[in-house]
């Protein structure tokens, strides 16, 4: 393992003392609960549009209807589990990284007691060192609401990069940054409404589009689809539409060649 790790360890410390809550739906992360099934479908859409374009034999559209199934996928920052675990009851093979060890024991006890050892496994490793074992190996990569908590979040994206295998798509996930987001996300979620503990989030570490489409592109990434994240604290529903303004989903591709 490197010496030198691209990660704030007081992040990790904040998350690991949350452990015990990640599989609670009502806990901390119980918005994570609430938008899983969005983002889910989500990233299953854009897994199915890059492999429709980009591979060109003829059982790319069978490959691309079966969606998550059968993909080979990492997800980045996984926290306890919440994503990795639903990707993988959709048929895929998944590892969950993370750096946080709470986060991946609630993880790895949560599967063993969902039986779902066989197509999910957790590792304490930084996304960097994995990349440079693993380079090439992966069809889907998922990096959702970490990018906005590391000290470097394009060595991240380029990590994410060298993971895939050509034409594997990769989905990302954070916070942009203006005074909009600011008013949401840290006043309006940590403060006002009480959805994350308060000093989850710091805004000057928040991530515009046009930053992170960079970051994409310098890495090799071709741009395939954005969307943003929104909820109703009357209603208290949650929604995708194309308003980026606070929380967003990027989905990116490794070119074929």
């Amino acid at each position: 393992m490197n010496t030198t790790i691209n990660v704030d360890l007081s992040e990790v410390d904040k998350f690991n003392k949350l452990a015990s809550e990640w599989w609670d739906k009502t806990g901390a992360f119980a918005t994570l609960h609430h938008i899983n099934p969005l983002r889910l479908n989500w990233i299953e859409e854009n897994v199915k549009r890059g492999y429709q374009s980009s591979h060109q034999n003829p059982d790319a559209n069978k490959t691309a209807e079966a969606g998550l199934a059968g993909k080979k996928i990492v997800d980045v920052g996984c926290g306890g589990g919440i994503l990795a675990e639903s990707m993988a009851r959709r048929g895929a093979d998944v590892t969950g990284i993370d750096l946080g060890t709470e986060n991946l024991k609630a993880a790895s006890l949560h599967a063993e007691q969902s039986d779902l050892n066989d197509v999910l496994r957790y590792q304490h490793i930084p996304v960097e060192d994995l990349a440079k074992t693993h380079a090439g190996q992966f069809d889907v990569v998922t990096c959702m609401e970490m990018l906005e908590h590391v000290p470097d979040p394009s060595a991240i994206v380029q990590a994410c990069y060298d993971l895939l295998a050509p034409g594997g798509v990769c989905v990302l996930s954070t916070i942009n940054r203006n005074p909009k987001s600011y008013l949401f996300a840290i006043v309006g979620a940590e403060y006002v409404l009480r959805l994350l503990d308060r000093g989850t989030h710091d805004y000057a570490k928040f991530i515009t589009p046009a930053e992170l489409d960079k970051m994409a592109v310098n890495a090799g990434f071709t741009r395939q689809d954005m969307i943003g994240l929104h909820y109703n604290p009357i209603t208290k529903r949650y929604w995708l539409a194309q308003n980026v303004d606070v929380n967003y989903m990027m989905a990116v591709q490794k070119p074929l060649v």
